[in-house]
């Protein structure tokens, strides 16, 4: 195995065991505090640090970094500032998040030790992420190029739409005549979950910089909107969050699934 190949896998592995340190932090914190949403706190500030800090290691012996690795470590550390920022602004001033709440509910007594389950996945998902950053931050095109650019275009769009997104739905339930109602205006009126559809999207920032079809290693910068999507649409992201709004809001919201795609923003739909 060439010494560049060695050197990614090692550094995937040292955000693994990184990531590890940190969601065991998460989840006691998470206990201390009584509320399960410092796991995701913990998870995108320790997942910016270790994806930026690797992303900056030195290549080829050198030993300042190069400026398409400083690029990439820029763009992963303004996502996680922006999300971070917000998600701790969530998590200490406001209830539990209605997935975690429900999490406590179904467990009772081994809520503990579930969640134990439920915060160290997290880790390797990271190392899965840092997967692509690597590869992006040590493409070896010579200086900084269109596609470097048109990367940093996706990563501030997404970081725009999912603000933006957030945005609208904190308005809606500011408002005492939308108690109980289905937020469905604005970007929430074309998708159901149009945070999770940007968030998703900041990760294609990667393959557009890194990828190169003469190169097959390049290909795993596709890893990580790969596993995003996976996350997002069919673990922990839609499905949990989903379940609790049909609990919550019952018919309104089995309408409003009716006429709002899930993901992708998407006209909304007639229903009979």
């Amino acid at each position: 195995m060439e010494r560049s190949s060695l050197l990614l896998w090692f550094l995937a592995l040292a955000v693994l065991v990184l990531m590890t340190g940190v969601m065991l932090a998460a989840w006691a914190f998470g206990l201390a505090r009584k509320n399960g949403g410092w796991t995701d706190v913990f998870w995108t500030f320790g997942t910016g640090g270790a994806l930026a800090g690797a992303a900056l290691f030195p290549i080829g012996g050198g030993l300042a970094p190069a400026p398409r690795q400083w690029l990439v470590a820029g763009l992963v550390a303004l996502w996680a500032i922006r999300l971070g920022t917000y998600v701790a602004a969530r998590v200490g001033g406001h209830p539990e998040d209605p997935r975690y709440a429900q999490f406590r509910k179904d467990w009772g007594p081994a809520y503990a030790r579930n969640m134990l389950f439920v915060s160290l996945p997290q880790a390797p998902a990271s190392a899965l992420l840092a997967l692509s950053v690597l590869v992006a931050a040590r493409a070896p095109q010579p200086g900084l190029g269109p596609r470097d650019f048109a990367g940093v275009a996706i990563l501030l769009i997404a970081i725009a739409g999912e603000a933006l997104a957030d945005a609208q739905m904190k308005r809606f339930k500011a408002s005492p005549a939308n108690k109980g109602k289905v937020a469905d205006t604005g970007l929430w009126g074309w998708s159901r979950h149009p945070n999770y559809f940007f968030e998703w999207l900041g990760w294609l920032a990667y393959p557009v910089i890194g990828v190169d079809p003469g190169r097959p290693v390049t290909g795993l910068t596709l890893v990580a909107p790969i596993v995003m999507f996976i996350l997002l649409t069919r673990v922990s992201g839609i499905p949990p969050l989903e379940e609790a709004q049909l609990r919550s809001k019952g018919e309104a919201y089995r309408r409003y699934q009716a006429r709002v795609s899930a993901f992708f923003p998407l006209p909304p739909r007639g229903t009979s």
